[in-house]
């Protein structure tokens, strides 16, 4: 049966409300997307972030009167809020297996010449190669987004054989399981997340990747342990305030990566690291950046 989709634009504040109101006039089924590429990074214990700009989707049956469903939401909204509807993108679409389409949109991801993300529906293209299975997921990074992908290439182009790598801001554990199967020893992953943590901690398990060689700690619990490559895809507010811990982290002549930045940050994120760290040119995609270093001997 085909379906009746309105599709609303919604800053955070009226996402929520957007929401009860197409349940209370019959929608099937709502969803939040998306709508201008920004990543959720892990959320505070407790809370469900929004991105700045989302897309409220409502799926009614073929048979709803449109006029007559856009005319009560558009009061509703107005009666709460004082404001006016403007914007609702109204189209047929076809029915569907939703979550086949939606396992479909996620296929294996190469990162430079070893590295492989696979998502657990799909067989390794390259049995050979590291492959790191993984599933997406909304607030933990899956190596679809640019931050993620800078780390992951430049980690491919290393060797880490019998390294100590610490991922600081661990999340899903991408970038520490990927240093572990591409041949480091150990990875200490941080988070200030729990929930970034035993998501780290399943999957690891789902890689079969021993427990001796992962531990995760909660920042107040952090060992005071040097690393030979230290990794934060972060933000960059908080990489230029940890710079002084971070900076403690990373042996001398270690290497030191940081993402999570926007290229008009850049410059400001270099600074903060120069006392410590021979700084690379930064390397951008899209409008992000990765920046590398290497410890200075003192």
């Amino acid at each position: 049966m085909p379906w009746i989709q309105l599709e609303i634009p919604a800053d955070p504040h009226s996402a929520d409300q957007l929401e009860d109101l197409l349940m209370e006039l019959g929608a099937d089924a709502v969803s939040m997307e998306d709508a201008a590429d920004q990543p959720l990074y892990e959320p505070d214990p407790g809370t469900t972030p929004l991105w700045q700009q989302t897309r409220v989707t409502g799926l009614f049956s073929a048979d709803t009167n449109i006029d007559q469903l856009c005319a009560s939401l558009r009061q509703a909204w107005h009666q709460q809020t004082q404001l006016t509807l403007a914007d609702i993108d109204v189209t047929l679409v076809e029915d569907k297996d939703w979550e086949r389409a939606w396992m479909d949109d996620f296929k294996p991801m190469k990162f430079g010449e070893r590295l492989w993300i696979v998502p657990s529906w799909h067989g390794a293209p390259d049995p050979q190669a590291a492959n790191l299975l993984l599933d997406p997921g909304l607030a933990f990074g899956t190596g679809t987004h640019p931050t993620t992908a800078l780390c992951l290439q430049w980690l491919d182009g290393m060797t880490l054989t019998d390294q100590q790598v610490i991922d600081y801001g661990c999340g899903s554990g991408i970038l520490g399981l990927a240093a572990l199967l591409l041949g480091a020893r150990h990875v200490i992953g941080v988070d200030t997340d729990a929930q970034a943590l035993e998501a780290s901690r399943d999957n690891a398990r789902r890689n079969r990747i021993e427990d001796s060689r992962l531990d995760l700690y909660l920042p107040v619990d952090e060992p005071a342990t040097q690393a030979d490559v230290l990794l934060a895809n972060i933000l960059a507010q908080p990489l230029i305030s940890l710079a002084g811990h971070l900076a403690g982290r990373v042996k001398p002549g270690g290497h030191l990566v940081l993402s999570g930045i926007l290229s008009n940050q850049a410059r400001d994120v270099m600074t903060a690291y120069e006392p410590w760290f021979t700084m690379d040119e930064p390397v951008q995609q899209e409008d992000w950046i990765r920046l590398t270093g290497r410890r200075n001997s003192r």
